[in-house]
């Protein structure tokens, strides 16, 4: 599994014109699903979202805060782009992304564990296969890439 963090100020999600989703400070987490992935990488990188130190302190100690510490929001946006191979040519390869149903049932596990880590209110989530419109304010900016599982080195971030 493999995910780009962006530490934002507000973020959110529209599809046909409507807005599914939105947040104000926090985490927007865009997420792929890999061929192999596991339940327990989805958790492992649950979890390391969650505690993943993007804010500093009030004593201006930097990177010691998660966004559980600040009370941060949190929205995840499945991306299956995030797994293109991009070597060759100029047109994108997606045969490393896992798709259907099973990259669904896995995406949607990351979320609700996600939800189970922190607070169910605090975790929004877009449309799994829908064209999404993400609108974001990168504070910073602080972008992360970190990758567990067969998509990437076991629990490292990039």
């Amino acid at each position: 599994m493999k995910a780009i963090l962006q530490r934002v100020l507000s973020a959110s999600v529209t599809v046909d014109q409507q807005l599914i989703s939105s947040i104000g400070k926090g985490i927007l987490v865009f997420a792929a699903v890999a061929p192999g992935d596991t339940e327990k990488d989805v958790e492992t990188l649950a979890t390391k979202v969650l505690k993943m130190r993007l804010w500093d302190d009030e004593s201006g100690g930097r990177w010691k805060k998660s966004v559980q510490d600040i009370d941060g929001e949190v929205l995840c946006v499945s991306q299956f782009t995030l797994l293109a191979v991009t070597k060759k040519g100029t047109k994108p390869d997606f045969h490393g992304a896992l798709g259907g149903d099973k990259a669904k049932e896995l995406y949607q596990l990351f979320v609700k564990k996600v939800e189970q880590g922190y607070a169910a209110e605090r975790v929004k989530d877009g449309v799994f296969q829908a064209m999404m419109e993400v609108a974001l304010v990168n504070d910073g900016p602080v972008t992360l890439e970190m990758s567990v599982g067969p998509s990437g080195e076991k629990a490292s971030s990039n």
